[in-house]
């Protein structure tokens, strides 16, 4: 598996695919090959939006065919990327011989149009289950055995949690994705055992699961215990119909279509949940695209751009900001957004946007899980607070 890449880019879905002509200022946004916003003193770099899941299993765990075939089906249905996440609980389910296959699919299958991803989901003792993409390792087993979990049994999380941020911070490139946050724990426990060199290692968390799992009160919780992860939106399909049968996407800003590209995007928190599988989204706070980090000052100015390719209505746009409250709202009615609200705070720690729309699939969804419309949530611009 290449973990590490210098292919090309992937033009199709780049800034300059954006409907500019439905968009009477948008081309402002656009100069010399950079997205540059609305008042902001210095330009950023461009940014590519690649459309992809990053929670999906196969019969090596208990799905159902192999990641080559989970690989070529999402090809087929016109994804950017796919991970394969086998269950793994210190050797259950997915053995040795399976992540090597796995590994050797995901080689195979990387190229200049499609990076595939040989990733794990992870059982932690009594805490739930978190995503490890980009590394060929596995934490080392416990030497307690009471610390080395099956399924069903229950360690001491206070032990064994912190001791595997502890270990994916160590291993270079590597990322977590806290999956389904209200299954098992509470919220892993709150986000509790923060530190530094432990953020650096969580990347993502996820927001949408299934039709099921609709958690961004868990994202709310994950920021304000100090997290920078980003918002994801997975299928976690056992079946056969990978990307094609599902309406989740995770959406990663990368200015190449690379395994270094994503990964660097993933490591960043550097993108964007959606279930309308070709919602697209640009947002900067004073400049900073979502996912950086800015120096703390009292005004912000905001851009954020907006499109449904179907043509389906956006209806609402807000920011939200500390403890889910929302800092500014826009009611729309039309398939094509641009803002540029500025928001005031001399406290705000971090702001994002959440998007609602009449997407027939937020629809479909919102009737199981209560989410109400709401079709996706970005990464935050963090004020440095």
């Amino acid at each position: 598996m290449r973990l590490s890449s210098s292919a090309g880019e992937k033009g199709c879905r780049s800034l300059g695919g954006f409907r500019l002509a439905a968009v009477h200022s948008l081309a402002a946004l656009i100069a010399g090959g950079l997205f540059v916003g609305h008042v902001f003193a210095k330009p950023v770099p461009r940014y590519n939006l690649y459309f992809g899941d990053l929670h999906t299993h196969t019969g090596y765990s208990d799905g159902v065919g192999t990641p080559w075939d989970a690989y070529a089906t999402a090809i087929a249905a016109g994804a950017d990327f796919l991970a394969t996440t086998e269950h793994d609980s210190y050797g259950f389910w997915l053995s040795p011989e399976e992540w090597e296959d796995n590994l050797a699919a995901a080689d195979f299958y990387t190229s200049r149009n499609f990076v595939a991803m040989a990733g794990y989901e992870y059982w932690i003792a009594g805490s739930g289950e978190i995503n490890v993409f980009n590394t060929r390792d596995f934490p080392p087993v416990p030497e307690d055995p009471e610390q080395r979990p099956s399924p069903g049994s229950h360690g001491a999380p206070n032990v064994v949690l912190p001791a595997f941020y502890d270990w994916l911070g160590q291993q270079p490139g590597a990322v977590g994705q806290w999956n389904h946050p209200t299954y098992v724990s509470h919220e892993f426990f709150e986000f509790d055992f923060w530190s530094p060199q432990r953020d650096a290692g969580m990347g993502l968390i996820e927001v949408w699961n299934d039709s099921w799992f609709y958690t961004e009160d868990s994202y709310v919780k994950a920021l304000d215990a100090g997290w920078h992860v980003m918002p994801a939106a997975n299928a976690d399909n056992h079946t056969p119909d990978w990307i094609s049968g599902w309406p989740h996407r995770s959406v990663l800003l990368a200015r190449s279509l690379t395994p270094d590209g994503l990964y660097g995007a993933m490591a960043a928190g550097r993108g964007y949940a959606t279930v309308d599988p070709n919602l697209r989204i640009y947002y900067t706070l004073n400049g900073a695209v979502m996912g950086s980090t800015l120096s703390p000052t009292a005004s912000y100015g905001a851009s954020v751009s907006i499109e449904d390719p179907d043509g389906q209505a956006i209806t609402l746009v807000e920011i939200v900001t500390d403890g889910g409250e929302v800092a500014a709202s826009l009611a729309t009615n039309g398939p094509v957004v641009e803002w540029t609200p500025t928001l005031t705070s001399a406290t705000a720690r971090y702001y994002y946007v959440r998007v609602t729309s009449e997407s027939n699939e937020a629809a479909v969804l919102a009737s199981h899980n209560g989410g109400e419309g709401i079709t996706a949530v970005t990464a935050p611009v963090w004020t440095g607070r």
